[in-house]
């Protein structure tokens, strides 16, 4: 398979690795001092950029007929607009807060319990996120997902990073270091607290969960998520 790499920093350098080590070629590496030159020769992108380039990169990608897969968070106020320009160009798609395969895993154990909590009012849900200090966006898409997925299943109905209404789920977000990411959802009582946490140890995770991810979509029409590469909509 064809890999164009749209961001060739830390992460694209990391997926670059990983894809070629199962086996695909990777045909164009583009950064801000390159061109889309090479893209039309790809069975699929792989975008992981910076949120001013996001939409341009992807927006080239269905132009030049291209599926993408995209793990760059922080644009998604053009995220309509993307989703309107695939359908417009028949094209496939897959955006994700996070590729790594245990985060997935933890989307849905999230999901899962903010299910069985929401009947008890007693317990209060609040959020932590800890990324490296060179992350542009806060709080991390990988965090609102998990908000939203709580939101989704309780009275919650939004999230803040300021102090919190009693409708609201605080998120703490936290730069430290060259951490790759570390998540935790909280509910608390006056009695107890039930906590689960993910964390990242490097950036391998996300990297192999977006050439896996491409690797499904790769001639594949329409707009899907991380839960149909997994085939946990099944």
């Amino acid at each position: 398979m064809k890999i164009a790499l749209l961001g060739y920093g830390k992460m694209g350098q990391v997926i670059e690795r990983i894809a070629l080590e199962r086996g695909h070629e990777v045909v164009l590496k583009k950064d801000e001092f390159n061109t889309y030159d090479g893209l039309e020769t790809a069975d699929v992108a792989i975008d992981f950029s910076v949120p001013a380039a996001a939409v341009a990169n992807i927006s080239a990608s269905f132009h030049n007929n291209v599926p993408v897969v995209s793990g760059t968070t922080g644009w998604l106020a053009h995220y309509d607009e993307m989703i309107a320009l695939c359908q417009e160009k028949n094209g496939g798609f897959i955006s994700s807060s996070n590729f790594s395969l245990g985060v997935n895993l933890f989307f849905e154990l999230n999901s899962y319990l903010s299910k069985i909590m929401a009947p008890y009012d007693s317990y209060k849900v609040a959020m932590e996120e800890i990324h490296h200090i060179h992350k542009l966006d806060a709080p991390s898409g990988t965090a609102i997902t998990l908000a939203e997925g709580v939101i989704e299943h309780s009275k919650y109905t939004q999230w803040t990073l300021e102090n919190p209404t009693e409708n609201e789920i605080q998120i703490e977000a936290i730069r430290q270091g060259e951490v790759p990411g570390t998540h935790t959802v909280t509910y608390t009582s006056p009695i107890d607290a039930i906590e689960i946490k993910h964390t990242a140890h490097n950036r391998e995770g996300f990297a192999l969960g977006a050439v896996i991810a491409a690797e499904w979509l790769a001639g594949k029409k329409g707009v899907f998520t991380m839960k149909d590469v997994l085939n946990f909509n099944n």
